[in-house]
C-alpha cells in the first residue's frame, strides 16, 4: 500500500489514531496548542491528508499545502472550509453528518425545557441559600408540552427535534426550510411554513441551519419584532446566524423570554459578553454532540472517511463542494 503524509489537527482517540499510522505516516500537531503551530505550518506543504475540526481551512493554508488531496472533518458543519477553493483544487472534503443527529435533537430538547422551566435560574436559587419557603409565581415556569415548536431548518436534526416535539410532548411543529421536505411525522403533526409565519406563531424556535453567506446574520432586529411575544429562542446551529445585539436588545426590552445558546460568534465566549451572565440566557460551550458516544463515532467515521478517500475509493461522507464555486 502507497504510505501517505497524514496531518492530525484536532485530537482522535487513541485507537483511531492508530487506524491511520498504520497506513500512513502521520504528525500530529494543534495549531491552536501553545507550541505546536510550527509544527502544524512545517507539516503542511507534504501533508496529502488532514483530519481534524474546528480550524479555518481557507485559501491561504491550502496554499502552503500542495500535495493535499483530502481533508476529513470532525464535523458536520462545513463553514470552516473554503468550499469554492477545496473544488478548484479537486480536494475531497468529507465530514461526519447523521452520527450526531439524534444526540444534538436531544440537547436541543433539554434546552427547550431547561428554558422554559427556568431550571438554571431555580438550580442556582437552590445553590445560593436562597429557598427559604414555596417559590411563588413571579419564580414559576411555563409548560412545554402542548407548545407551538417552530423549526429554522428541517435537515436531519430539525426532523429528529420535531419527532420529540410532536410526538413526546403533543407540540404543533412549524418548519421552514429552503427546499421542500416531507415532514417525516403523521398528518398534522408539522406542516412547512413561511419564516414570518414560524417567528409570528411559535413559542419556541429553534435555529438548526447550516451557516452560509444567506444564512448569516439571518435572524435580527426584523426578525425579533416578528416573534411571538413572550417566546424563547434557541441557536443550536452557528453564532453568526443570530444577530447577538438585536438578541440582547429583544430579552432586555422583553420581546422575548428566554434564550437557549449552544452556539456564538465568537468561540470561546469573551469574558466581557454581555451573553455569559444574562439572567435570561442559557448560554452552553458548545455541546450539541459532545457525548462520550456520539464523538467516538464521529470520530471513527472521519477516519473511515480519510483512509477510504486516501485509498481512492469513495468516502461514506464525502462533502459536494461543486456549488460554492
Amino acid at each position: 500500500m502507497n504510505r501517505k503524509q497524514v496531518l492530525v489537527y484536532r485530537a482522535l482517540p487513541d485507537e483511531q489514531l492508530e487506524r491511520v499510522r498504520r497506513e500512513h505516516d502521520v504528525v500530529v500537531a494543534d495549531p491552536r496548542i501553545a507550541g505546536q503551530e510550527q509544527a502544524f505550518l512545517d507539516a503542511l506543504p507534504n501533508a496529502q491528508g488532514l483530519i481534524g475540526s474546528s480550524y479555518p481551512v481557507d485559501e491561504a493554508l491550502l496554499a502552503r499545502a500542495p500535495r493535499l488531496e483530502v481533508v476529513s472533518s470532525i464535523s458536520v458543519g462545513v463553514d470552516k472550509y473554503q468550499l469554492d477553493a477545496l473544488h478548484r483544487r479537486g480536494i475531497v472534503l468529507c465530514h461526519t453528518p447523521g452520527v450526531l443527529t439524534e444526540t444534538v435533537a436531544d440537547l436541543l430538547f433539554a434546552i427547550m425545557l431547561a428554558t422554559s422551566r427556568r431550571i438554571l435560574e431555580l438550580g442556582r436559587y437552590v445553590q445560593q441559600g436562597r429557598w427559604k419557603r414555596s417559590i411563588g409565581q413571579d419564580m414559576y415556569g411555563w409548560d412545554v408540552h402542548g407548545k407551538t415548536l417552530g423549526i429554522l431548518g428541517y435537515g436531519r436534526i430539525g426532523q429528529a427535534l420535531a419527532q420529540r416535539a410532536a410526538l413526546g410532548f403533543n407540540m404543533p411543529v412549524l418548519y421552514h426550510t429552503r427546499r421542500p421536505v416531507a415532514s417525516g411525522l403523521p398528518e398534522g403533526k408539522a406542516r412547512s411554513a413561511t419564516l414570518d409565519e414560524v417567528l409570528r406563531q411559535s413559542d419556541f424556535i429553534v435555529v438548526v441551519l447550516p451557516l452560509t453567506a444567506q444564512t448569516e446574520g439571518m435572524i435580527g432586529e426584523k426578525e425579533f419584532a416578528s416573534m411571538k411575544p413572550g417566546a424563547i429562542l434557541i441557536n443550536g446551529a452557528r453564532g453568526p446566524i443570530v444577530q447577538e445585539t438585536a438578541l440582547l436588545d429583544a430579552l432586555d426590552q422583553g420581546r422575548l423570554r428566554a434564550a437557549g445558546l449552544d452556539v456564538f460568534d465568537i468561540e470561546p465566549l469573551p469574558q466581557d459578553s454581555p451573553l455569559r451572565d444574562h439572567p435570561k440566557v442559557l448560554p452552553l460551550p458548545h455541546i450539541g454532540s459532545a457525548t462520550h458516544e456520539t464523538r467516538l463515532a464521529m470520530a471513527v467515521m472521519a477516519v473511515d472517511n480519510l483512509l477510504l478517500a486516501l485509498r481512492g475509493e469513495k468516502p461514506l461522507a464525502a462533502y459536494d463542494t461543486a456549488g460554492a464555486a
